[in-house]
């Protein structure tokens, strides 16, 4: 018997003077309820009530547990009630870890629109390339892209990020189009120093293996829009996200080369520390950005 439903019960019993009564207003038997007193009467070894053939009193003790206790069930029931409106309508505060670049173009209107649809919720992002401790810095999440490391934290898969490779148009006419990887070292190569190895770019070959190709160039940057601006000026070919490349392959500023080859898609993971009680805030913002990756999906 649990020792909610004994307390419950005793006060039941106190307030209105039966154990008939009682077992109606929490819906079981009598008997039920007099073995529920009973218990809790053994288990704090004292007398909560006076018995009679025909009349049932609380002891001095039972009187004093009672003013006690019914003001500590009010206090859980209250905290119940909070946690369970928490849920229904999520509160508190979120501290996100994000990539520098993918932050700020792809994730900031969707954090955005979050904020705005759980207006009890705040948010603390912090946009880095660094790869934060997310334990050790008080990280709720993380979002990350590539390859996991830290096997301590729980990941899910969000997305694809597709890597292309490409040039502008008057770099190409200028120097040629490559029609193979093995043709990139007669190129300049505009290096991102953010991938994990920037100075060999992955390619499939037909049978599948994918081929780490050594490239070099003139120019390297710690940052992917800068290595698109590079590559728009004519001054080499880039190796970029499909979130960065998009608008200006579409105006037609660079053109994507070696598509038979491109490089497998890397992953969009979300990491978060492992507990056995996700915060549903947490979940929420997972569950949201999942629900937008594929919506978007293409």
């Amino acid at each position: 018997m649990d020792r909610l439903d004994c307390d419950r019960m005793f006060v039941a019993v106190l307030e209105l003077g039966s154990f008939a009564a009682a077992a109606t207003r929490l819906g079981t038997s009598s008997g039920q309820a007099s073995k529920l007193v009973s218990r809790l009467e053994q288990q704090l070894g004292v007398q909560l009530f006076k018995r009679s053939t025909r009349a049932l009193s609380p002891t001095e003790v039972g009187l004093a547990y009672y003013e006690r206790v019914k003001t500590l069930l009010e206090a859980f029931d209250a905290l119940d009630t909070s946690v369970r409106d928490t849920a229904q309508s999520p509160v508190g505060r979120l501290k996100i870890s994000v990539p520098g670049t993918f932050g700020s173009v792809v994730l900031s209107p969707v954090l955005v629109e979050f904020a705005r649809r759980y207006p009890r919720i705040e948010l603390d992002v912090s946009f880095s390339d660094r790869p934060a401790n997310v334990v050790d810095e008080g990280f709720d999440l993380a979002i990350r892209i590539g390859n996991l490391s830290d096997s301590s934290l729980v990941a899910r898969r969000l997305s694809d990020i597709h890597i292309c490779v490409a040039a502008a148009p008057h770099y190409l006419q200028q120097f040629g189009t490559p029609q193979h990887w093995n043709q990139l070292e007669h190129h300049q190569c505009i290096t991102d120093t953010n991938f994990r190895d920037p100075w060999h770019w992955p390619f499939v070959s037909c049978s599948g293996e994918v081929v780490n190709v050594p490239v070099r160039g003139r120019l390297r940057f710690s940052n992917t829009e800068a290595c698109l601006q590079a590559a728009v000026a004519g001054l080499g070919i880039a190796r970029l996200p499909d979130f960065i490349a998009a608008s200006a392959l579409h105006r037609g500023d660079i053109t994507l080369i070696l598509e038979s080859w491109a490089e497998p898609p890397l992953g969009l993971f979300a990491l978060y520390p492992s507990a056995r009680h996700l915060a549903h805030k947490t979940r929420l913002l997972i569950d949201f950005l999942a629900h937008h990756f594929a919506s978007t999906a293409h």
